[in-house]
């Protein structure tokens, strides 16, 4: 289950690609927010819906939907009109480097240790090879732009991350929730800039639209908490390194994307961070559950 969790998440870089140019990223991000909420839904009315408890957690959720869904959706769309399946998933990757720095200057109990420095160095030695120095010379392209727009995402993720631990309310509900005050955002922001919805699509960027919000963005969250709940927290997490892995491989294999030397030695730095990362000690048991 956590090789198909990694790979349902690597999968969303490919519908991105394949739904991103033809629908333009704040429509792809609100059908995909829709989609998600909708399958999220009847799970959160089952267990049986919360809502915050004060003004405070009001506050920290808003803000926390507005950096883990609205922006980072936006901006992933919009980075997946021109970067390959592999690159966007392998940039996307980066975001526990991002989350050791964040955390060290942003919580109190997380700092930077020898073994974080390393993982981030080569975190961020493996962007440096994806994006290439070609592109960071010429700051004006596209390519650069759209790889900082991905990073861009990554980091919201972080930061969202950070105020996640400050809300009391059982995640899965916390997520239907934060889907749910995204899809309210991003609707009428989409029909703002385009009041035409998008309606003559092929059919096959339909079903990568209901696949991206139904099964990575909506599945996805009921599979993780599951794990989470079955195995800990700390197993669980070694999925995310191999998200990159997935991403790249699925971007080769069903969108024909090249394989370049730059694209493994990317993929190897990146995995030798993660691998670095993942070698601290264990959570505690307290850390290591949640429910739904």
């Amino acid at each position: 289950m956590m090789l198909v969790t990694a790979l349902i998440w690597a999968s969303a870089f490919v519908a991105v690609r394949l739904a991103a140019p033809e629908l333009g990223p704040v429509w792809l991000a609100a059908i995909r927010v829709t989609v998600g909420f909708l399958v999220l839904l009847p799970y959160a009315l089952w267990r049986g819906l919360m809502w915050p408890s004060s003004p405070r957690q009001w506050w920290l959720i808003l803000g926390m939907s507005l950096l883990n869904i609205v922006v980072p959706f936006g901006l992933i769309a919009w980075a997946g009109k021109s970067l390959e399946a592999g690159v966007l998933s392998l940039l996307m990757g980066t975001g526990p480097f991002l989350a050791l720095i964040g955390s060290h200057f942003m919580t109190d109990d997380d700092r930077l240790t020898r073994r974080k420095l390393i993982s981030v160095v080569l975190g961020m030695a493996g962007i440096v090879v994806v994006i290439g120095p070609s592109a960071v010379a010429g700051l004006g392209t596209a390519s650069l732009q759209a790889s900082l727009a991905a990073l861009g995402a990554s980091m919201c993720y972080v930061i969202a991350g950070l105020l996640v631990r400050r809300i009391h309310m059982p995640p899965l509900r916390l997520s239907c929730l934060a889907l749910g005050l995204g899809t309210v955002a991003l609707v009428p922001t989409a029909l703002l800039l385009d009041p035409a919805p998008p309606i003559g699509l092929d059919g096959h960027i339909w079903a990568a639209l209901i696949y991206l919000g139904a099964v990575p963005t909506g599945l996805a969250y009921i599979l993780r908490f599951h794990l989470i709940r079955t195995i800990g927290y700390t197993r669980f997490s070694l999925t995310v390194n191999l998200i990159p892995v997935f991403g790249v491989g699925l971007g080769v294999l069903l969108l024909g994307e090249p394989l370049t030397p730059d694209l493994l030695v990317a993929l190897a730095l990146v995995l030798a961070g993660l691998f670095v990362a993942s070698g601290g000690k264990a959570q505690s048991p307290s850390q290591d559950r949640s429910n739904g």
